[in-house]
């Protein structure tokens, strides 16, 4: 009996697989009008079903299902065709199966086995299991520099998962969600995939947010009937006026995304019944491709003759279509209830277009590329060359900035049209030009005025870059510059300048050593590292190479070093020998200048041992009056205050200048004041006394006990090296028998 239901379960999944094929191809329908086509298509789907044939999903269901689904997808909503589809339903087979690339090839061709190849390597980057490595980031990227269909089947593949995401654990379902938000729908909205980027981003937002998404999702629900009433009413004058001018015409109401609603929520403040913007009106013109502008201007003039328009709010991408391909013509304008509507108007192709996105016009459906796609996949292909191994991070977070920037357009001096996006400055532009054009560029003039190099573009601008062989690219400009381009070629050549200098600097020390007769070795350089606190070779050499490092501190370094061996030298001397009195008096002399030498220099309002570098202006050494610098990039620089430069900075620099003083480990350093409270016993105050003087050696300037009820008090005014030397004292006193707390005080009036 048993052995008959599985029978019959079997039976019906093999008619249900059998069904989703035939819907395949019903949704491949034109783009799939080859006969030989159609026979490819088969011989992949009777291959992938019979290497799946033993594999689940996690829902139960036949694995099979999935690679269908996303054939379907990527058929049906993104309007690719045969090669797609054979990729789309064999693009896990060489990952999870015996299939292999070879066999890709052999049977389908090497187009289908390079697609399927990249899909592949995606999954090490794009996986259930791992987070996204920024490291293989580029080769996910440099795939779709090759093969746009690559990218286009990963994400018909992932919104699949999206929605079938329930049946994961809930860890998965936060992994994947956030992935798909922070990657795979900025993707699909950079191809003009808008429908599939709008359903990721809910999708995510279900699993990422539950609560927020259902809240909307229910308010949404409730104001439905309203809205569609208001809709009505809204259009019925349009409609009217079109039919009149005989205009072939579809009017849809589209409402604005969950996610989209969520995000305005979150940015603006707003509650949900203050979002003017919800919904958006879309009229659809069936004109033929010569006739589309004219008439969508012509019904632009229908609907501000209708209704008042927003002036600012004008948003024309039919003369100049965004970079990803969309057309249409944006106008806001007001409704008789008093609220602003936003109505778009566009032809038939142009919202084939926005539905499906660029694919659906894409070149590997034999139709000719359009300039726009190939430009982006262009800027692509040169960010990929201008990244240097190592800059993963940094690669990620330029190509990123390029996925969802808005755009404005531009002109050169001879009229020709550059599109770059909201927020690029003059320098940008210079990069986008040429790079050589940016690194050598001094400036711009905008509508032939003269403008810097962080002059903020905007739409209409034309630019004329001017520029120099003595020009180099600085640091300061990676703080305006908005495109990748332009940010990975001035830190390329930045790199670059900085690892000759070093060479150069390397070449100084070994030639500074050698006229002070130091024999240099590689063991040395940790510990100048150490001792200068820097974490990076090249970075020291480039100091020894810009005089920031100078011969005078390199000098202190070894002084230091010598210092330090003849210490650790005596002080095992003595420890073996136990008793001090047995080693020889010059020794011990020796000893006791070398500890005296062990300065610290302690800064700041608490005298706090902080990182510093001495000033190479005037090179301070112990026992030097000094004070500290704050600089922005290079932390703290100790100065003489008889330095040439410190009337200057303190002058003009005073709220950057810190207290700093060289201490000695024997030396008192600064006055304080603490309160100790406890129970009055018989010998308390001179156990306190005792332990301060004789145990800690700290010097007690003044002290003053008193007693009530049992509780007393004492205040005292004493001498410490540094707030090391405090905690350690307050530590002690606080686990003595008998006392309750002990607190910093004011040291000015240590008696009030």
């Amino acid at each position: 009996m048993e052995s008959h239901k599985i029978d019959d379960y079997l039976a019906e999944e093999q008619a249900e697989i059998k069904k989703q094929y035939r819907a395949l191809l019903r949704a491949a329908g034109k783009n799939v009008d080859k006969p030989e086509d159609k026979k490819r298509i088969r011989r992949a789907f009777d291959l992938a079903v019979d290497a799946h044939k033993e594999m689940r999903r996690k829902s139960g269901e036949p694995y099979i299902y999935h690679p269908i689904a996303v054939a379907r997808i990527v058929s049906e909503e993104m309007g690719l065709g045969a090669t797609s589809i054979i990729c789309a339903l064999l693009h896990d087979t060489v990952e999870d199966t015996e299939i292999t690339l070879e066999d890709i090839e052999q049977f389908f061709g090497p187009k289908e086995s390079k697609i399927i190849d990249g899909l592949t390597k995606m999954e090490g980057v794009f996986d259930h299991t791992q987070s996204i490595q920024a490291e293989n980031f580029r080769k996910i990227v440099l795939t779709l520099a090759e093969d746009i269909r690559v990218i286009l089947i990963k994400i018909a593949d992932r919104l699949h998962n999206m929605r079938t995401l329930s049946h994961m654990r809930r860890e998965k379902q936060l992994k994947i969600a956030s992935e798909t938000l922070y990657l795979y729908a900025p993707l699909a909205h950079r191809l003009g995939l808008y429908n599939i980027k709008t359903e990721l981003e809910d999708l995510s937002l279900c699993y990422l947010e539950p609560e927020a998404f259902a809240d909307i999702e229910a308010k949404l629900e409730k104001s439905k009937e309203v809205r569609d009433r208001f809709v009505m009413h809204f259009v019925y004058p349009i409609r009217k006026a079109l039919k009149a001018q005989e205009i072939d015409f579809e009017i849809k109401g589209r409402t604005k995304s969950i996610y989209s609603i969520y995000n305005k929520i979150r940015k603006k403040g707003v509650p949900f019944e203050e979002i003017y913007d919800i919904f958006a009106i879309r009229i659809i013109l069936d004109v033929p491709p010569e006739r589309e502008k004219a008439e969508i201007w012509r019904t632009y003039s229908l609907v501000t003759d209708a209704y008042q328009p927003k002036p600012d709010r004008l948003r024309d991408w039919i003369s100049f279509p965004r970079a990803n391909g969309y057309e249409s013509l944006h106008v806001t304008v007001m409704s008789p209830t008093g609220k602003w509507v936003e109505v778009q108007i566009r032809s038939r192709r142009m919202d084939d277009k926005a539905e499906k996105g660029y694919a659906a016009h894409w070149k590997y459906k034999e139709n000719q590329a359009e300039s726009a796609i190939d430009e982006w996949i262009t800027r692509v292909r040169e960010m990929l060359e201008s990244h240097q191994e190592g800059e993963a991070l940094d690669f990620m977070d330029s190509f990123k900035l390029n996925l969802y920037n808005e755009e404005i357009y531009t002109f050169t001096p001879k009229g020709e049209l550059r599109t770059m996006p909201s927020g690029a400055t003059a320098l940008d532009f210079a990069y986008d030009i040429h790079s050589e054009l940016g690194d050598h560029c001094l400036g711009a003039k905008v509508n032939n005025k003269l403008v810097p190099l962080s002059y903020v573009l905007k739409g209409g601008d034309q630019i004329e870059i001017l520029s120099s062989k003595k020009q180099k690219p600085k640091e300061d400009w990676l703080s305006f510059v908005v495109t990748g381009k332009a940010r990975s070629r001035i830190k390329a050549a930045l790199k670059d300048e900085k690892r000759r200098i070093a060479a150069e600097g390397k070449e100084v020390l070994e030639r500074k050593l050698r006229r002070l007769k130091i024999h240099f070795t590689e063991d040395d350089l940790p510990k100048m590292l150490k001792y200068f606190s820097i974490d990076d070779p090249l970075e020291f050499y480039f100091q020894v190479g810009t005089a920031a490092i100078s011969s005078q501190q390199i000098r202190d370094f070894y002084r230091a070093e010598s210092n330090r061996s003849w210490y650790r030298y005596l002080t095992t001397k003595f420890k073996r020998s136990q008793i001090s009195e047995k080693a020889e008096d010059k020794d011990r002399q020796l000893l006791k200048k070398l500890k005296q030498e062990e300065n610290q220099l302690l800064i700041g309002d608490n005298l706090e041992k902080l990182d510093y570098s001495l000033a190479p202006c005037c090179n301070p050494i112990p026992g030097d009056e000094v004070f500290g610098f704050v600089t922005v990039g290079e932390g703290i620089k100790i100065h003489k205050t008889n330095c040439p430069n410190a009337v200057q900075l303190l002058s003009n620099y005073a709220y950057r200048v810190v207290k700093a003083k060289w201490t000695n480990s024997d030396e008192p350093a600064f006055l304080v004041g603490i309160r100790v409270t406890g129970v009055d016993d018989v010998g308390i105050v001179n156990k306190i006394t005792r332990l301060i003087s004789n145990q800690m050696k700290v010097n007690i300037r003044s002290l003053s006990f008193d007693s009530n009820d049992g509780i007393f008090e004492g205040r005292m005014t004493l001498f410490v090296q540094h707030t090391l030397h405090l905690n350690e004292l307050i530590g002690k006193l606080r686990d003595l028998e008998g006392v309750i707390d002990v607190e910093r005080i004011t040291p000015e009036h240590p008696t009030a």
